[in-house]
């Protein structure tokens, strides 16, 4: 059996708190390294501060996020592109394999028209580099459901070359992770481990405290030929001390290394 898949902390699971939490706490409960989430904090965008975090705490930059979401929609650039190619000379300069990317927002209408053209062309640039698209969700507001991404939020309607599996936008999306990975196919890179009810909301639960078959999914991988590595992704922010949150980060991590080293029978 291969070894299992690397187990990152993603730097928006310390939230509140800022990009450096996220090293302290990764080197204290022994995560394989981090991704980072690039947001309005300075230290996120900048390359020589995280590769000083990295070589004080010894945990690896192993992915970025790009600048995605509506508050970082002037991170860097108020042009999408511009910010994909930024995140890509970041994940290079801290020699970190995968870019982690959303679909484009509707109003984005240049960007959306030419996205799949357009991120070839950059992942050609950047030839030593992963770009995962993420899978997103629908959203509910006042008993009515949009979907604020073109052409929609399940990315494998569009195929591309490599995908990041959010668990928890699964569970938004009431889609069964395990459907969404086999959709993805080959093409699974990346997976952002959380959880969710199903309730219609982004959640990013710990894992085993939603209802997304999480363990099964983090067994199958070795049997997918996954090759990418498990970012955890989880909301801590209603934690009450440090001392919550590192617990809450401390069985994530747990959850995860138990179920990637439990093969499926397949894997045996």
């Amino acid at each position: 059996m291969t070894s299992p898949a690397p187990v990152l902390l993603s730097s928006s699971s310390v939230f509140p708190e800022p990009t450096a939490a996220a090293f302290q706490l990764a080197a204290a409960l022994g995560y394989d390294g981090i991704e980072v989430m690039v947001w309005t904090d300075a230290v996120s965008q900048d390359a020589g501060a995280l590769r000083g975090l990295s070589a004080h705490y010894g945990v690896p930059v192993l992915s970025v996020h790009a600048p995605c979401l509506l508050v970082t929609q002037r991170v860097w650039s108020p042009d999408p592109w511009e910010r994909l190619r930024r995140a890509a000379e970041l994940a290079e300069t801290l020699e970190a394999p995968t870019v982690v990317v959303h679909p484009p927002f509707t109003w984005q209408r240049d960007y959306a028209r030419s996205f799949a053209d357009g991120l070839g062309r950059v992942a050609d640039r950047f030839g030593g580099l992963r770009f995962a698209v993420e899978n997103m969700y629908p959203v509910r507001m006042a008993g009515r459901e949009f979907v604020p991404y073109v052409p929609g939020w399940d990315p494998t309607d569009t195929g591309y070359d490599a995908y990041t599996l959010d668990v928890s936008h699964c569970a938004a999306s009431h889609t069964d992770s395990l459907e969404m990975a086999d959709r993805m196919g080959a093409g699974l890179a990346h997976v952002h481990l959380g959880d969710g009810t199903g309730e219609g909301r982004d959640e990013h639960l710990v894992p085993g405290r939603g209802n997304q078959p999480c363990a099964e999914l983090l067994s199958s991988l070795a049997g997918r030929g996954f090759t990418g590595a498990v970012a955890v992704e989880v909301a801590t922010r209603r934690a009450k001390s440090r001392a919550e949150r590192e617990a809450d980060l401390r069985a994530a991590l747990d959850f995860a290394r138990e179920h990637l080293t439990t093969p499926t029978p397949v894997d045996a």
